[in-house]
């Protein structure tokens, strides 16, 4: 989780992210902030990311986030 936490905190350090559950539903990151979330996640974690994800359930929050690394790798 550690890497996912960096990944967000060179996206925007303002938002307190273990904190904040709705960083989608609440417009709390934008969309090209999303854009770049996905593609250093898919980077970092060498995943892809399927249309199927790409949901705001998959992205309000770290543990969201978390949860669909883990599922997408377990799926690999």
């Amino acid at each position: 989780m550690e890497q996912l936490m960096e990944i967000l905190m060179e996206i925007n350090p303002d938002i307190d992210y273990k904190n904040e559950k709705e960083l989608i539903d609440g417009k709390v990151l934008d969309s090209f902030s999303i854009v770049n979330l996905v593609s250093q996640i898919s980077e970092t974690f060498d995943i892809e990311i399927s249309p199927k994800y790409l949901i705001p359930e998959y992205f309000n929050s770290v543990d969201a986030m978390w949860k669909m690394i883990q599922t997408i790798l377990d799926e690999e």
